[in-house]
């Protein structure tokens, strides 16, 4: 089926200028929270933590596979969090040439504290939904970057899983 000429090109119109005013919004909020911890973090800096968090420690060429995103780009963002004490390199448990990352103390911390201003930011933002409507844009919004991140795998490459990606 071909959306592009069939169905409803209005709301299709309306679908796509409503995604370009979210990206916008979101990237000029950043989506930070509120209070003092507002736009404390950038999202490559979350999204990396968020990972490391979830799936434990790993090395960068695991870390960049989970995430759909090249090795070289993964090594670039990680730099900064290392620098700060947020993720540390330690030694791999069974192959002690290999470096492996890890959320710090600290950055679990910062995380845990990023997190709360976040999910009282979307509180905020929500307050007058009734809770099945929050229900059903969160699956909405996790099927669309689903759908967003397989259209951007490399052919044959499993797409990173979009639920973790947040």
């Amino acid at each position: 089926m071909d959306v592009t000429t069939t169905g409803d090109t209005g709301l299709l119109d309306t679908l796509q200028h409503e995604v370009a005013l979210f990206a916008r919004r979101a990237e000029q909020t950043r989506l930070g929270g509120v209070g003092q911890v507002r736009n404390s973090m950038d999202r490559a800096a979350y999204l990396l933590l968020n990972r490391l968090d979830r799936e434990g420690p790993m090395g960068v060429k695991a870390l960049a596979a989970s995430m759909g995103i090249d090795s070289s780009t993964v090594t670039r963002q990680v730099a900064p969090l290392v620098d700060t004490g947020l993720v540390k390199r330690t030694s791999h448990p069974e192959d002690g040439r290999a470096v492996v990352l890890q959320l710090s103390p600290r950055g679990v911390s910062r995380l845990d504290e990023v997190r709360a201003s976040r999910r009282l930011l979307m509180a905020e933002l929500t307050q007058d939904w009734e809770p099945e409507e929050r229900e059903a844009f969160c699956a909405l919004l996790t099927r669309f970057n689903g759908a967003l991140s397989a259209r951007t795998a490399p052919q044959g490459a499993a797409p990173a899983p979009a639920p973790s990606e947040s």
